[in-house]
């Protein structure tokens, strides 16, 4: 395990909360990292690979994607080393969830991530006994399912097509690579298809699939809705090996899939002119100078698939309604947001000479730090004069 001590910077984490169960096994943690701009906020993962350092990076990402959207809570994560697809894993949840019942939800409110769906959204309410002790749960439960509506990947399609605007170009006609084809994924494809774009390839755990005049994206997502990741072997055709969608021809790359795939000697082969991060933590420092270098736009992680937090901004808002978020006006705000946010930092990295992951940061760093500034959480000598 990570030196606890060892993640902590001026930002965060300011809490870091382990816990476990002898009887299930359940092992798991909860980063709450910067909560100068409200209380912790972020999405729930569970995989046997959790680690303390992948979700205080992760809860990192949070606290720069809420304050990049401008919306006002802090950043958290939670991690379940458990896998998914276990027998026991409703077990493995609610026995995580209790013992985190003095931090959920009064100081932090699970979402959904890796490796968990609405249906155990709704299983922390049910265990805490309470309605505000997660989002993303059913439509059935008053909520707002944002996975099973694509929030996250209609936005990041939106910001897509913001950078390509920003390139002076289109996607009408662009050819677009899409890794992964999970719930960020599969609705990035819907909505490039819907706004002209051509998949030309898409992959999942089983494979990549590759055609230069463009997939049917339509047949795609049914086969997905009756197979999952299975898709991709019965909709025929040769099989790439996964990886391979990311170096194939394209205008633009969308990574959606999971932390890390893109490398230096990734970044070196990549042939899309525009990469657009649907996953959290796609790339590195390294990767992301290599891009930069070779002229590569990147719309980051953080402010390309906020979308999801956006429309967790909304469900926070009616956790205890009695009535159900719009969809209309969640998908609305998520477009204006995305668009709006990827301009700025296009514009801003640009300006500045920089990489666009600096630019974002910078920009969200500053918005933290003036919250906490305000709220006297600085050392003195690190205040502006009064």
């Amino acid at each position: 395990m990570s030196d606890v001590l060892a993640l902590m910077d001026e930002w965060g984490p300011e809490r870091v909360v382990c816990v476990s169960d002898a009887r299930t096994g359940m092992r798991g943690v909860l980063v709450i990292d910067n909560t100068a701009r409200g209380m912790g906020k972020g999405g729930m993962r569970m995989s046997p690979s959790v680690t303390v350092a992948e979700v205080a990076r992760l809860a990192r990402v949070m606290t720069y994607k809420w304050a990049g959207v401008d919306l006002f809570f802090g950043g958290a994560k939670a991690g379940i080393v458990a896998d998914p697809a276990a027998p026991d894993r409703e077990a493995v949840l609610r026995s995580f969830v209790r013992a985190l019942s003095r931090e959920i939800p009064s100081q932090y409110v699970a979402g959904l991530d890796m490796g968990l769906t609405e249906r155990d959204a709704a299983i922390v309410q049910d265990e805490l006994a309470d309605r505000g002790a997660a989002v993303g749960t059913p439509h059935a439960l008053g909520g707002m399912p944002y996975d099973e509506l694509g929030v996250t990947g209609f936005g990041v399609a939106e910001a897509a097509d913001a950078a390509a605007r920003h390139a002076g170009t289109s996607l009408r006609g662009a050819r677009v690579a899409v890794q992964g084809f999970g719930a960020v994924g599969h609705a990035a494809a819907r909505r490039l298809a819907e706004l002209g774009a051509a998949v030309v390839a898409v992959s999942t755990a089983r494979g990549a699939l590759h055609d230069p005049d463009g997939l049917d994206v339509a047949r795609l997502l049914d086969l997905r809705a009756e197979v999952g990741d299975a898709a991709v072997e019965e909709y025929g055709g040769r099989l790439l090996d996964v990886g391979a969608e990311l170096l194939v021809p394209a205008d633009v790359l969308v990574p959606a899939a999971t932390q890390d795939v893109i490398d230096e000697r990734v970044a070196a082969g990549i042939r899309a002119r525009i990469v657009v991060e649907g996953a959290n933590l796609p790339t590195g420092p390294a990767a992301q100078d290599v891009l930069a270098a070779r002229g590569i736009m990147v719309v980051p992680d953080f402010v390309a698939n906020a979308g999801g937090v956006v429309a967790a901004g909304f469900a926070m808002d009616a956790r205890y309604s009695p009535f159900r978020p719009d969809p209309d006006a969640v998908f609305a705000a998520v477009s204006a947001k995305m668009r709006e946010n990827t301009r700025t930092v296009l514009a801003a990295a640009r300006s500045q000479g920089t990489t666009t992951h600096r630019a974002a940061v910078a920009l969200a760093q500053r918005r933290v730090r003036a919250a906490m500034e305000l709220k006297g959480r600085l050392p003195r000598a690190d205040r502006s004069p009064r």
